[in-house]
């Protein structure tokens, strides 16, 4: 069976989804509990997630309207580790404006975040039983090995000896899992046979990657306007990424040394810090290595794309899609 359903545009989905979450944002007492989950859904984003979740939904003839609880779930959840990352990363800015232990305080975002968890799960209960166990089964198993990923990034800042076969582990369980279950939900609300919803799994796994990786790389050089967070942050959190794990093995003794010496240091001024890690990063090659692989990753997801059986219409749109998130620079 080839499924043809005719998508709508990517600023389509997202319009509908806003006017979604629109719908279910309102503010309830206790303020200050609910007032930071309302201030974080409404940053902004590319809300990705669950523009996937819509499009897969559409790609195996299903309703996309039907998959909103889903996207909306997907979106908290994401939200809600965010705000736990920015208090345990000590990070001033998420979307170019104050994080939510900045704005509130650290047990405001702490709670206010695990209430966004639970509402997550609260979404699913709006399905018939089968769905909503398949939805729950897959969102607990994503959600722990999220945790599982963020464990990883925290335990390698203190490591020397990350490897990049550990750092690609740990984004896929920080960050692609999350991108490949919210296409596998889609999927599942569709009523998509099991194989199409692990192809589905995979391609949206290996585009999360490619992401990640993305997002490392302009966490360095990208432009704080336009990324909308702190340029350099992973630099001053002395965080191992492709970009550093790299930079050791392309650099000169003298630059290895110098690098890890630069990764012990948490200078109260950072700029000459971040400004040196770059120069580093860019001499050793591993700025163009890094670019290679978010590269070899988006094709690994298109591989994967092509033995999905959808028409070339939705591949090439899902296509589209990853090649403008690989390109972008926010």
């Amino acid at each position: 069976m080839v499924y043809f359903c005719d998508m709508l545009s990517i600023e389509s989905y997202q319009k509908e989804f806003l006017d979604f979450l629109e719908q279910h944002s309102k503010t309830k007492e206790p303020k200050n509990l609910y007032e930071p989950i309302q201030y974080i859904l409404g940053l902004g984003g590319k809300r990705l997630r669950p523009v996937l979740t819509l499009m897969t939904t559409e790609i195996f003839d299903g309703n996309y309207r039907t998959a909103l609880n889903a996207a909306l779930s997907v979106e908290v959840f994401h939200n809600f580790s965010l705000v736990h990352d920015d208090i345990m990363d000590g990070a001033p800015l998420r979307r170019g404006q104050h994080t939510v232990h900045e704005k509130w305080d650290i047990n405001t975002g702490i709670l206010s975040g695990d209430a966004m968890l639970i509402m997550a799960y609260q979404l699913f209960e709006n399905y018939d039983d089968s769905t909503f166990k398949a939805l729950a089964k897959l969102f607990s198993k994503t959600a722990l090995e999220v945790c599982e990923g963020q464990q990883y990034d925290i335990d390698f800042e203190t490591r020397d000896n990350v490897t990049v076969t550990e750092y690609l582990k740990m984004i896929e369980y920080k960050t692609a899992v999350l991108v490949a279950a919210a296409m596998q939900m889609g999927a599942i609300i569709a009523k998509a046979p099991n194989k199409e919803q692990s192809l589905i799994y995979e391609f949206g796994k290996n585009l999360g990657i490619a992401f990640q990786l993305q997002d490392d790389y302009l966490d360095a050089f990208g432009n704080t306007e336009t990324f909308g967070k702190q340029i350099g942050g992973d630099i001053i959190e002395n965080k191992k990424t492709y970009l550093y794990i790299k930079a050791l093995e392309f650099s000169t003794v003298e630059e290895q040394q110098e690098l890890k010496d630069l990764f012990s240091l948490t200078p109260n001024n950072s700029e000459h810090k971040i400004e040196r890690v770059k120069h580093i990063f860019e001499a050793s090659g591993s700025s163009k290595e890094t670019q290679r692989e978010i590269e070899n990753y988006t094709q690994k997801a298109f591989v994967v794309l092509d033995s999905i059986p959808i028409s070339e219409d939705n591949k090439s749109a899902l296509k589209q899609l990853g090649t403008t998130l690989m390109s972008r620079n926010v």
